[in-house]
């Protein structure tokens, strides 16, 4: 049972399409009298013929559907989209990003397993990392993304399982040099897992740069609209599970759970997205529902668009504050003056994101009376979508965090984080110019 298959067939195009095609068309190409829209397949639970049919579906020795928990056409033909858009061989939804974090490092890890991850990210994954993996017996030891490898390499163990990341981190948009985490990862003997929820695939491709595993929270960007919530894991294909001897078992032995079958060699490239479909999923269940995998897709067919009106405008406001005098600093990768310009330029030459995060000169203080003071843009705790956002990670997303922890990750307490919408570029910064004289 290979989840991804059937839909695959479905999309065997002749041509390699360029990415915004690929956003459109990929996914589901429809047959003579089929519906020229991506169906939603609103069912829980799908009928067969004989019980001996049935039980080859759930012994994993035939393709099918049974059961929406596990898999659902709808779900597979977005996941199908987004695996190709990013360059992987298979990927899953899940009903988060935050899932998608959890199953991707669940995935291959167990009590008495370490990971290393980037300090310079998510708050929730973060604390994801650091609080609730450790409780279920799996370490994370963080490092700082712009340390040297040397630096970085001396935090694996002999149990280290995962490398984590993010492309751009959030919120202190740090650009990772994947390259060099990628070389930092295969000489450890593990892979390293991506999360390229801001760049998107559209402006980043992590698997050609040595990521082996790429989240995304698709309430982002691949939504745009704030519709639904979701996430997703795409597999490269590229990492040998087997090479490593027992450091995998879950993947390279046989589950029991599944008469002893072993995901490497029954399933292949697609071992790995295979076992957290059929496994993970299947006990955990967080699951999409198909009307969420649906309102996905409609963003996903624009994706290409708004992520070049979001760069666009982001642009524009970077360089407006970044020559405010009530600015005491912008990060945006796509000022030259910006610290990490020379590695976006290097994995992101298209853009990075809409996303930008600066700091007032009055602190804490002028950052609330600002926030307070804005019309158009509005105080809200997601970031990513088509309208434009703004919020102080110090209260809000990353709250939880102490002091230390707040540095390491790249938050100051004046720190603002400002999601830059599609619409006119003049009006924002209107909006922007009218905030900063009450601040």
């Amino acid at each position: 049972m290979q989840p991804y298959i059937r839909i695959e067939k479905r999309n065997n195009m002749e041509k390699q399409y360029r990415q915004e095609t690929k956003c459109i068309q990929s996914g589901w190409t429809p047959k003579n009298g089929e519906p020229r829209i991506m169906p939603i397949i609103q069912s829980t639970t799908f009928k067969y013929e004989s019980t001996e049919e049935m039980g080859r579906l759930f012994d994993l020795e035939e393709d099918g559907y049974f059961y929406s928990r596990v898999q659902n056409p709808t779900s597979d033909m977005v996941a199908a989209k987004i695996a190709d858009l990013e360059g992987g061989v298979a990927a899953v939804l899940t009903s988060s990003g935050q899932a998608a974090n959890f199953y991707a490092v669940l995935n291959i890890c167990e009590a008495g397993d370490h990971i290393v991850s980037a300090a310079s990210i998510y708050g929730g994954t973060y604390n994801l990392f650091g609080v609730t993996l450790k409780k279920l017996g799996i370490e994370c030891t963080f490092v700082d993304a712009d340390a040297d490898e040397e630096t970085i390499a001396a935090a694996f163990r002999p149990n280290t399982k995962v490398m984590f990341a993010e492309t751009i981190a959030n919120p202190a948009l740090v650009v990772l040099d994947i390259e060099k985490f990628a070389r930092i990862a295969h000489a450890h003997q593990v892979p390293l897992i991506v999360d390229n929820t801001f760049a998107t695939p559209i402006n980043c491709r992590p698997f050609e740069w040595g990521a082996d595993i790429v989240v995304h929270s698709t309430t982002k960007y691949m939504d745009g609209h704030a519709m639904q919530i979701g996430g997703a894991i795409v597999d490269s294909g590229n990492f040998d599970w087997d090479a490593c001897g027992s450091k995998f078992h879950g993947l390279t032995e046989p589950d029991e759970s599944y008469h002893g079958i072993v995901y490497t060699k029954k399933f292949g490239k697609a071992a790995y997205i295979t076992k957290a479909t059929v496994q993970l999923m299947r006990d955990l269940g967080a699951v999409p529902s198909p009307m969420n995998c649906f309102l996905l897709n409609v963003g996903l067919e624009t994706l290409a668009l708004r992520m070049e009106r979001h760069c666009y405008n982001a642009g524009r406001i970077a360089e407006y504050l970044n020559s405010h005098e009530k600015v005491s600093h912008v990060n945006y990768a796509g000022l030259p003056t910006d610290k990490y310009y020379a590695l976006a330029q290097k994995y992101m030459p298209k853009g990075t994101c809409g996303v930008i995060s600066f700091e007032l000169t009055g602190g804490r203080e002028a950052a609330v009376r600002f926030m307070d003071s804005l019309k158009l843009a509005a105080i809200v705790t997601h970031v990513a979508d088509a309208r434009t956002g703004v919020l102080h990670p110090a209260s809000h997303t990353h709250r939880q965090m102490n002091d230390q922890q707040l540095k390491e990750a790249g938050v100051s307490p004046g720190l603002i984080r400002l999601s830059v919408g599609i619409e006119n570029v003049d009006d924002l910064l209107e909006d922007l110019a009218q905030a900063l004289e009450q601040a």
